[in-house]
């Protein structure tokens, strides 16, 4: 009589140990990579449709917090592979000793440069810029002499924890050089705060607790497409803009190593790249079927792309550095 209920009883069992067998894949990302609103649930969904895998997201803050949690880890680290470092920090990354390298040759990649990282992979792309309302403010500053003349009150990020951050000191240094530290003395009065990351800056702008915010270009799409809102606009600066290239990269030490390598692939796959524009809100690494979404043309284009070479973007960041800190200070 109870046969049934056994072999139902045995099917079940069956099924469970065979969902526990399926391999995990651990990406450490940033937070907002993993939100509701960003690429994360997406990705995971579509890379999961194929892999007979578990996808896990590990959120570490933000991308410049990325590389500090690596070094506390180290080879203890529980992630396969880490998304979200940019050009300015993969030197620096490299030289832990904790990546390996990917052993791909050119993919094609849709770039203002030419990609030949040994060990990273872009995934998507963009322009620094400060954000602001037009309804408010429907003449913005125009460079960043400009914009410390004013009396306007921005938020910006801190560039230890954030790469949004770090670009702009870097966009600083690499646009006026031996006068960025005047830049910062003229710009000191203009902050409203420095924030942990881009989630906090970005919702302090919305709330109109300042006038501009420290973003992307791109940044102004997402309004424009998800909220049908076209008063957000990025200022285009004389000086020109510092572009960032977000990659990623397998950890060495990683148990799952095929399937790291099956996700950099999937990575660079149309599926992935179509997720990008409408949930990162950036440019994707390679333009998927179909170009950009609509929208996407009202962006400006900076006349003028700056970009540290990886190998300089150490010292320049350590330069300018203590430029921020010493003209904050006083």
């Amino acid at each position: 009589m109870n046969t049934p209920f056994i072999a139902a009883g045995l099917m079940l069992l069956t099924g469970v140990a065979t969902a526990q067998e399926r391999p995990q894949l651990t990406v450490m990302t940033y937070d907002s990579f993993v939100s509701d609103w960003g690429p994360g649930p997406a990705i995971e969904e579509a890379f999961e449709a194929n892999c007979n895998c578990d996808l896990t997201f590990i959120a570490a803050g933000d991308g410049a917090a990325l590389l500090a949690r690596l070094r506390l880890e180290g080879v203890r680290t529980k992630a396969d592979v880490v998304l979200g470092l940019d050009t300015n920090l993969t030197a620096a990354a490299s030289e832990t000793g904790l990546f390996a390298l990917h052993g791909r040759e050119d993919e094609g990649f849709d770039l203002p440069v030419i990609w030949d990282d040994p060990m990273f992979l872009p995934y998507d792309w963009g322009y620094f810029a400060f954000v602001h309302d037009k309804t408010t403010l429907p003449e913005p500053p125009a460079s960043f002499a400009e914009l410390a003349a004013s009396d306007l009150k921005i938020v910006i990020q801190d560039p230890r924890s954030s790469t949004p951050g770090l670009g702009l000191l870097l966009w600083v240094e690499a646009a006026h050089g031996p006068g960025a530290a005047g830049i910062w003395a003229g710009l000191a009065d203009n902050l409203l705060t420095v924030t942990k990351g881009w989630s906090e800056a970005y919702g302090l702008f919305l709330e109109g607790e300042a006038d501009m915010v420290l973003s992307y270009t791109t940044s102004p799409a997402y309004h424009l497409i998800a909220e049908d809102d076209d008063s957000k606009a990025a200022a285009a600066f004389a000086e020109g803009h510092y572009l960032q290239i977000e990659v990623a990269g397998i950890i060495a030490s990683s148990n799952q190593p095929a399937l790291a390598d099956a996700f950099l692939d999937f990575m660079l796959s149309n599926d992935f790249q179509a997720i990008i524009p409408t949930n990162n809100w950036m440019y994707p690494a390679r333009t998927p079927e179909g170009g950009l979404p609509a929208g996407f043309e009202t962006l400006i284009t900076p006349e003028i792309a700056l970009l540290y070479p990886a190998h300089e973007a150490v010292a320049a960041r350590d330069r300018a550095l203590d430029t921020w800190l010493d003209a904050l200070s006083r």
